[in-house]
């Protein structure tokens, strides 16, 4: 017995790769600059920036530059790494000479259940339910080739595309009910608005009547119509990346470079572009809702695999040694500061906690992602000089592999 535990204990410290547990910590930070929105306004405004608040003068801008710099684009980083650890994990189980299926699909169950907590008990923009969805299915993948991957990923990445554009098109063939209802979800009347904020306002149960349906909504008709297809072809990806030796900063300085430029020019360049159509478009549904939204869709992936080019360059460098050490501590806890993000945010702006849903303009929430921030930097080096895990990853370790892995460092 005590041999089979040696066998499916999990990764120590001291195996980790450093470059991935940098790039993991950024985009865990990264993602709350998209996140903070959705936490403290309406959720119309999260896709419709004319939906709710003011949008002139710094607010307006300071839309515009987290659009830019972070929509899509962390969330991207996060599903390419979610791809290679597929890879990590079973090539560690399998060197243990275990099967990998088994101990993997347990693993995605159980990050199913934490996912469905998360999104119904707390924040319904939750992502870890369509992560362990399209993690069962990209486990198949796991033995292609790289170009196979590559191949496979732009696929799943096309869909949305296609669907998006077929949708758009064919609104002035909408009944009319159908029209409406999409509007009001689009461009809320205010009865609509105040609905919504009365409820997230309200006690925890109150706000069940905003959360449960927005998660269905996220889980069954988004994730097929986008969601899905988007996190399987990232995951992909970052499967193609890992085997490329991409994400271990094993490639030259030059390659970096060249991929970093490519990738940021086109990515900004799409972004920008679609920036600048919705805008003219006056942000109306008929544009904006599916076609107007494709600019980022894809330009988010340049800027994605830009970003990953100048982190690499940043892991093999020789300079700022405490900083990278500091971004890899929240990267190996990313999974409990994940969590610890949505908490903050429940605190910070539903009617359980202080209450502000709703009150807070758009500079005001980069202050409260900058505090959030700040915390997290400060738990999570802290933690670890205890600890070897994170709590919640050191949870989804013992229910994985039926044991609990020590979790105080000695």
């Amino acid at each position: 017995m005590e041999n089979n535990k040696e066998l499916l204990n999990p990764v120590l410290p001291s195996e980790r790769i450093g470059s991935i547990d940098l790039l993991r910590g950024i985009a865990v930070l990264g993602i709350l600059i998209m996140n903070i929105q959705s936490f403290s306004m309406i959720g119309a405004a999260y896709i419709n920036p004319a939906a709710y608040g003011d949008l002139t003068g710094i607010n307006k801008w300071i839309w515009i530059l987290s659009h830019i710099l972070a929509s899509e684009k962390f969330m991207s980083i996060f599903s390419i790494l979610f791809g290679a650890g597929v890879l990590l994990f079973s090539t560690k189980v399998i060197e243990k000479g275990r099967k990998a299926g088994p101990l993997h699909f347990r693993r995605m169950m159980w990050l199913f259940i934490f996912g469905m907590i998360h999104a119904y008990f707390i924040w319904y923009g939750d992502i870890l339910v369509a992560y362990s969805l399209c993690g069962m299915l990209v486990y198949l993948f796991r033995n292609q080739t790289p170009k196979s991957l590559l191949f496979a990923s732009a696929g799943f990445f096309i869909i949305p595309v296609l669907l998006y554009t077929m949708s758009g098109l064919s609104i002035p063939m909408w009944p009319k009910e159908s029209y409406d209802n999409s509007l009001l979800g689009w461009l809320p009347d205010v009865g609509k608005i105040q609905e919504e904020i009365e409820n997230m306002r309200g006690g925890w149960l109150k706000q069940m009547d905003t959360r449960v349906p927005a998660s269905l909504m996220m889980q069954t008709f988004l994730f097929l119509l986008m969601v899905g297809w988007r996190v399987l072809s990232m995951m992909l990806l970052g499967m193609a990346l890992f085997k490329m030796a991409v994400l271990t900063a094993q490639k030259s300085k030059t390659f970096y470079w060249k991929m970093a430029i490519i990738g940021l020019i086109s990515g900004f360049a799409l972004t920008i572009w679609g920036v600048y159509e919705n805008f003219a478009a006056n942000w109306k549904m008929d544009f904006s809702l599916f076609i107007g939204s494709l600019f980022n869709y894809a330009g988010s992936v340049g800027v994605a695999v830009g970003y990953i080019a100048l982190i690499m360059l940043f892991s093999k460098s020789e300079s700022g040694q405490k900083v990278k050490g500091l971004f890899a501590s929240v990267g190996k806890m990313a999974f409990s500061n994940y969590i610890l993000m949505s908490l903050i945010g429940m605190f910070l702006f539903y009617g359980n906690g202080l209450g502000l849903f709703g009150q807070v303009e758009r500079w005001q929430q980069l202050l409260f992602m900058l505090g959030i921030w700040i915390i997290i930097l400060i738990i999570s080096p802290f933690w670890l000089k205890k600890y070897r895990f994170g709590p919640l990853e050191w949870f989804w370790r013992e229910l994985t592999y039926w044991h609990f892995p020590e979790i105080k460092k000695k």
